[in-house]
């Protein structure tokens, strides 16, 4: 698959809420994924390793109560999304978020993404 493939094989996908089955199907073995300087699981290696890391997250929201996954944009072998969230999870009660990710595709498979945003 092209970037392009890629990008909107993954925007599908999380937009029907299937996370985790994007990260299976789309992610290398090798994955690296990046959150904020600072954050737990600041770098996560290993498909299997990202997708406990999605589950972990996805099990902590109690409520989706709205969001939207920007389509992709890409140039080269890289795209990425604007996403927000309105969630309530169980370790922080109600919150409105907002995060850009980028993703590094080869071969047809996502090998890096990483995520930028602020915490309030």
């Amino acid at each position: 698959m092209s970037t392009w493939d890629v990008a909107k094989k993954w925007h599908q996908m999380c937009a029907e809420g299937k996370n985790l089955e994007c990260v299976n199907e789309l992610y290398a073995e090798n994955v690296t994924s990046r959150e904020i300087p600072g954050m737990p699981g600041e770098v996560t290696e290993g498909r299997q390793n990202v997708w406990n890391k999605n589950k972990e997250w996805l099990d902590n929201v109690e409520e989706f109560h709205g969001g939207e996954i920007g389509e992709p944009v890409v140039a080269g072998n890289h795209f990425t999304s604007k996403m927000t969230f309105d969630i309530t999870t169980k370790d922080r009660g109600r919150q409105q978020m907002e995060e850009v990710g980028v993703w590094e595709v080869n071969d047809g498979k996502i090998v890096n993404e990483q995520f930028f945003y602020s915490m309030e």
